[in-house]
């Protein structure tokens, strides 16, 4: 679907990301932006802990009940937030994992693999490192501290420390860190569960039993799933396990798709029959009707993501980060061995025990399985992992106590500190490198997810720009489309900057709402038969309000074309398998709606204007510059004569 506002060019997005698909780098400007609140509340909490600590204890220890009959529920404020509010951040993690497993960089299974053991990699020297340090002391108890990894500070960190072209970086680091989380919240539910009661787990077994049933049964209808959620996360909290499992569960159960071409064309019309009849039924067919368009996984996630990041995880930070910074703590923390345990497992562990793992899985399956990266960029991902800060946080207030509570939270904020230290040094140092060994450092030689499914080929595609350039730039488009309008120009200052680039077009006329699309689409290929295509699709993108037959031949007399053969061509609809092969492309890739941008085979998910596609087209540069073929395409380059 596309929009009749012409002003919005530099911040539109592609259609698959206007539809809501959840695509990373929506996910990573929130995550970005949670961080920086994150970073506020933790400070304040400080502050506020060390200028009164009394109130700030009172008020995080005030109870607050909820009563039903006889049956009350009773924490105080602090527990509320860690496992009330906390299982929506929990909730928005498993529906990040869920779409990544769906649609994502985890749909291919075998890329699975590589992630998941370095996540297990990541936790387990950590965790051997801790024990090793306090050995013998009741203190190891709080082993599970050191494990998970902050998703939100950890992008965050990538955002403002990383490279900027590679989404493949951020795309591992967030399977690695969802791991961590994964087991984390396992091991919070088994290895500190306070007062288990084997009654309280059946029953949260059986309603997310029953979950799967109503899943089972195709119903739809959020406050059904709302409130037995709220039930599980009331047994389980009653079972003496941390509730925070409950959000991660039904995150998880939550699935993930792309909206098909069918869902919009029937959502389409119904809003179009709304717009010819706006009575209250119609508008609630038209709004079921672009709801069910849309995957439920995407749904949450547009609803409680932001809430998550700049709600419910500042609430967190504020209400645990408090600690009195005195000089007592201080020399405990130097001597201490939570604090040394927790630094030493956090920056030193943890970018160990990932970069080991990775380097001994790709070792032992002989390169079957490695990293989507780089091996510097694995160390960068191994360094900012070491930021544990909210799941640390979260083990360390069921593990701890007392005084070695607080050493455990001091440990923790070094940690935190240092990690993202270590990892500006470690980009820095790439910085430094020469383009080409800094391409293969960050990228590494693993092939990324090809999305476009019918590949580019030069016979039958329409294309400007070098035959053989390493960067193609496929674009699906709709000469009545007003966005695909806006986009031609930032198309043009692209093939302007980069010599290297090839664009193909590909139709996709919209014909519910685009009536003079496919026809359009048809004058095209009618022109191109004659060899002026790209004359055509200039005249039609500039003319985008005359598309009427007799505009069309209008602009074929313009360029002057054979009329009686392109009359010809028009009636007798010789074009129309033409375009409508492209319009099965675009289904077989998912695309569904326009302007939809592949680089070199991969979607391009994001803003179209030139500073977004120019980004887009460096990186896929860097990447091409790792394949042989372009090396060996250079020296031919280089050897053939000049032509006069």
């Amino acid at each position: 679907m596309t929009s009749n506002n012409p002003r919005r060019v530099m911040i539109t997005r592609t259609a698959w990301e206007g539809r809501f698909n959840a695509p990373l780098r929506a996910f990573l400007r929130t995550e970005t932006g949670g961080a920086r609140v994150v970073v506020v509340a933790a400070v304040v909490a400080l502050v506020w802990a060390n200028l009164h600590s009394s109130s700030y204890e009172s008020v995080w220890s005030t109870t607050f009940s909820v009563r039903l009959g006889d049956w009350p529920v009773s924490h105080d404020l602090r527990t509320w937030v860690n496992s009330g509010l906390m299982t929506v951040f929990f909730l928005v993690v498993g529906l990040e994992l869920r779409r990544e497993f769906d649609i994502g960089e985890l749909r291919e299974r075998r890329r699975l693999a590589l992630p998941l053991l370095a996540g297990f990699g990541g936790m387990l020297l950590p965790i051997g490192i801790y024990l090793a340090i306090n050995a013998g002391q009741s203190t190891a108890a709080g082993w599970g501290a050191v494990m998970a990894t902050d998703t939100a500070l950890a992008l965050g960190a990538i955002a403002v420390f990383g490279p900027r072209f590679s989404d493949r970086l951020r795309s591992f680091l967030l399977t690695v860190s969802v791991v961590d989380d994964l087991v984390a919240i396992a091991v919070l539910a088994i290895a500190y569960p306070n007062h288990p009661s084997p009654t309280a787990l059946l029953v949260a077994v059986v309603i997310f039993g029953v979950v799967l049933l109503v899943r089972a049964w195709g119903v739809r209808f959020g406050p059904v799933y709302a409130l037995l959620g709220v039930a599980a996360w009331v047994a389980v909290s009653e079972s003496g396990v941390d509730p925070v499992v409950v959000g991660l569960v039904m995150g998880l159960l939550t699935y993930a798709y792309a909206p098909g071409r069918d869902e919009l064309q029937r959502a389409s019309d119904q809003f179009r029959l709304f717009r010819e009849q706006p009575t209250p039924q119609l508008a609630r067919t038209a709004q079921a009707g672009l709801t069910s368009a849309l995957s439920p996984n995407e749904r949450l996630q547009t609803l409680y993501h932001p809430w998550a990041s700049y709600v419910v995880v500042p609430l967190f930070a504020l209400a645990n980060v408090g600690i009195v910074l005195d000089g007592e703590l201080l020399s405990r923390a130097v001597t201490s061995p939570v604090t040394l345990g927790v630094v030493a497992a956090y920056v030193v562990g943890k970018p160990a025990g990932i970069v080991a793992t990775s380097w001994l899985v790709a070792r032992l399956s002989g390169n079957r399985f490695r990293p989507p990266v780089g091996w510097v960029a694995v160390a960068g991902v191994g360094t900012v992992s070491g930021i544990g800060f909210t799941v640390a946080l979260l083990i360390a207030t069921h593990a701890l106590h007392g005084p070695a509570l607080d050493e455990a939270k001091f440990g923790i904020l070094v940690a935190t500190v240092g990690a993202s230290a270590v990892t500006w040094l470690v980009f820095r140092a790439v910085a430094r490198l020469s383009p080409s060994r800094r391409a293969r450092a960050l990228l590494g030689v693993t092939e990324a997810i090809v999305d476009l499914k019918l590949a580019v080929e030069s016979g039958r595609d329409h294309m400007r720009g070098a035959r053989d350039a390493p960067v193609t730039v496929v674009e699906y488009g709709d000469f009545e489309c007003p966005y695909c309008g806006q986009a031609e120009p930032v198309v043009r200052e692209m093939l302007a900057d980069f010599a290297n680039v090839r664009y193909v077009w590909r139709h996709l006329p919209l014909t519910d709402v685009h009536p003079h699309a496919q026809l359009a689409a048809e004058a095209a290929e009618a022109a191109g038969e004659q060899g002026s295509f790209w004359e055509m699709h200039d005249l039609l993108l500039t003319h985008q309000d005359a598309l009427n037959p007799t505009d069309l031949l209008s602009y074929a007399e313009q360029l002057g074309l054979d009329l009686d053969m392109f009359r010809e061509h028009m009636v007798k609809r010789i074009g129309v398998d033409r375009v409508a092969e492209d319009v099965e492309s675009a289904d077989l890739s998912g695309v569904t709606g326009t302007p939809t941008f592949f680089i070199n085979g991969r979607r391009h998910h994001g803003a179209y204007d030139i500073v977004a596609l120019s980004a887009a087209v460096k990186g896929a540069f860097a990447a091409a510059k790792l394949r042989p073929e372009y090396h060996r395409r250079e020296h031919e380059h280089r050897e053939d004569p000049p032509t006069s």
